[in-house]
């Protein structure tokens, strides 16, 4: 397990792509939508972000597309990326139970 969490962007990246490959605009459509509008990844970043992920092994690219005389490309969760993926839910679900522990040792001690 990777000692250090994932930066937000990357774990809303690599949710966007667990249950289905997408380019990138769908990509950010996606991260859009999951955070209901509070997280809204400008082109640099999108992008920059993917290629980090494609360097890492976590995302590849399943295909290539031309589209209106573009090149897309759409990516997909490599089998890394989906464990990576798995390990960080646990870590962040470790830490939500804790949260809540203390959270009501807090509200004991104060009764």
């Amino acid at each position: 397990m990777s000692e250090r969490g994932l930066q937000e962007l990357a774990l809303l990246l690599l949710t966007a792509l667990a249950d289905a490959p997408r380019h990138g605009y769908a990509v950010a459509q996606e991260v859009k939508a999951m955070t209901e509008g509070r997280v809204v990844p400008r082109t640099g970043a999108l992008y920059g972000a993917l290629d980090r992920l494609l360097a890492e092994g976590l995302i590849q690219v399943e295909r290539e597309e031309v589209v209106g005389g573009r090149a897309r490309r759409i990516f997909a969760l490599a089998p890394a990326g989906r464990e990576r993926l798995e390990e960080e839910a646990e870590r962040l679900a470790a830490t939500a139970r804790e949260v809540r522990r203390r959270l009501a040792d807090g509200a004991t001690a104060l009764t």
